[in-house]
């Protein structure tokens, strides 16, 4: 391997590009011409314009062009394509991956549970939404990232979040078949990062914590989970291991459960490099991306699965901190802390803009015990300094001082059991409090996530209220009024699409439509009124 392409951008693409100097391969970039000054394409040895991330063919033709022998796909739509590996590997490159055939029968969400449930691996159940019941979880079965996902907790919202889910697989994956799973409250989610030559050998390297989410995307990871033990991490590995040998893996791959007490159930086995994978790789010392580019060489493993230390990770975006909604600007400073691991995609100067994901990067702490690394991190939040766009900085820095975080007790409803930037508890209620221990029943659903419209349906109707915006830049993807229709209080109006996510957008009281000013396509700047309301 002597040329590598990485058919991705922004942070990734710099991480394959440091794993691959450290093996003297030299390194292409593409890049977009939306994206011509982002500092990936800055950074590789060669550089070739493509007109899409999301086209295979073009990949390829720049492989070509610039010489490259291999392709390492990042994380994302095509990394777990088995259509793009088989490009790249018709076109004689060497494919940094899982092959074709494991990708499709781990990116099946449906023929992977079955597969799953054939080698004696728990798995959530599901089927239609009767045999289901409720609370179910529609699913893309293509599905990945948070994407194409909905919490469904009666009959009358199954409709809307069906064609929502659709809607958005549709674009992310170009699939838009959905399944129904059930749906967990409050359990904790937890990985297990494997790898797998083609000699046969498949090991794992140990678990990553993952419970606090936003939109089913991940915020905050650590390895080793407080709430894993040997004997537990033990038999979670033999599932991730068990269906790895299944599905005839290769390369860096992920198992993600949702665990319940000491019960796991198996989700799905992301096939590719995880973003949350330093953690492990700090606990481990054992670099992932090396690892995958001398397993695609044909070399045999050769590392132990010992976890020293602990190692925490959050995730810097271009955000609403309150509300996760994505922002756009030009980053005027930037100060990234000293002495932790820090993993980015953007410079000072750097534009972020509303096509890409907003992540600006990853701050990685390492520390002996779990309450040094929270400390080592929680020092590092206060050193960072952004300017010129809104990031979640401060709701980072709330995240990990919270005494739930750091007594280890998150579970997947945190963040709607905690808003983002709410008054912090002086200490974490004792765990018998937690749950649903009054009179022995289950426990209540989590309050719903506070929306971008709470606080106008807080004051009701005024002329400051008589239309509503955009809240941040964004493509309209669904009017769902005309004027002079007669709307109700958090009645959808608009769904704004931004960084690849759905935001729909409520009337803020009971109203008639005066006006739409906004199409199907329309792309809208951050504060341009899409529709004008009259009480």
């Amino acid at each position: 391997m002597q040329r590598l392409l990485v058919a991705n951008r922004g942070e990734i693409a710099l991480r394959v590009f440091r794993a691959c100097r450290a093996e003297g391969i030299s390194t292409v970039a593409v890049v977009a011409a939306d994206d011509a000054g982002s500092l990936h394409a800055r950074s590789a040895d060669a550089t070739v314009e493509i007109g899409s991330y999301l086209d295979a063919g073009e990949h390829v033709r720049a492989a070509r062009e610039s010489g490259a022998d291999a392709v390492h796909p990042g994380y994302g739509f095509l990394a777990e394509s088995a259509e793009f590996a088989e490009a790249v590997l018709e076109a004689a490159l060497t494919w940094i991956g899982p092959p074709p055939a494991a990708l499709r029968a781990g990116g099946d969400k449906l023929a992977a549970k079955e597969t799953a449930r054939a080698a004696g691996i728990p798995v959530l159940p599901s089927g239609t939404p009767g045999e289901v019941g409720f609370p179910l979880l529609v699913k893309a079965a293509a599905g990945g990232g948070g994407r194409g996902m909905r919490i469904v907790r009666t009959a009358e919202e199954l409709d809307e979040a069906v064609e929502a889910a659709r809607r958005e697989a549709a674009t992310a994956f170009g699939d838009d078949t959905v399944f129904f799973e059930r749906y967990l409250e409050r359990p904790r989610h937890v990985e297990i990062q494997v790898l797998a030559d083609r000699h046969g050998s498949v090991i794992a390297l140990g678990e990553r914590e993952c419970s606090v989410q936003r939109r089913h995307q991940k915020v905050l990871e650590e390895s080793p989970s407080a709430a894993v033990d040997p004997e537990l991490r033990a038999r979670m590995s033999d599932a991730a291991i068990a269906f790895a040998r299944a599905i005839g893996y290769e390369s860096a791959g992920t198992a993600e459960f949702v665990l319940e007490g000491r019960d796991f159930f198996f989700l799905e086995l992301n096939a590719r490099i995880q973003v949350e994978h330093p953690v492990t790789e700090l606990v481990t010392g054992v670099d992932l991306v090396r690892a995958q580019l001398r397993i695609a060489c044909g070399e045999e493993l050769a590392m132990d699965s010992n976890l020293l230390g602990h190692a925490v990770e959050v995730r810097l975006y271009a955000e609403d901190p309150r509300t996760f909604l994505p922002q756009a600007g030009r980053i005027e400073r930037l100060r990234w802390p000293i002495g932790i691991r820090v993993d980015t995609g953007v410079e000072e100067g750097d534009e972020i803009g509303t096509s890409y994901d907003p992540m600006l990067g990853k701050l990685i702490a390492y520390a002996p015990t779990r309450a040094e690394a929270y400390d080592t991190l929680t020092a590092a939040l206060r050193e960072t300094e952004v300017g010129g766009v809104t990031t979640n900085l401060p709701f980072l820095r709330w995240l990990v001082a919270h005494p739930l975080v750091r007594a280890g007790r998150t579970t997947t409803a945190f963040l709607t059991e905690y808003p983002p930037l709410s008054e912090v508890p002086p200490r974490a209620p004792d765990a018998a409090w937690s749950g649903g221990w009054r009179l022995n029943l289950p426990a209540p659903p989590p309050r719903p996530v506070p929306t971008i419209d709470e606080a106008a349906l807080e004051r009701g109707p005024s002329a400051e209220q008589s239309s509503v915006t955009a809240p941040m830049p964004g493509t309209v993807i669904k009017v769902l009024v005309e004027p002079g229709a007669q709307v109700r209080a958090r009645e959808p109006l608009v769904v704004l699409e931004a960084m690849k996510m759905e935001t729909p957008l409520a009337s803020p009281y009971d109203a008639t439509v005066r006006a739409v000013h906004v199409a199907e396509g329309d792309r809208v700047a951050a504060g341009a009124v899409l529709v004008e309301l009259e009480e």
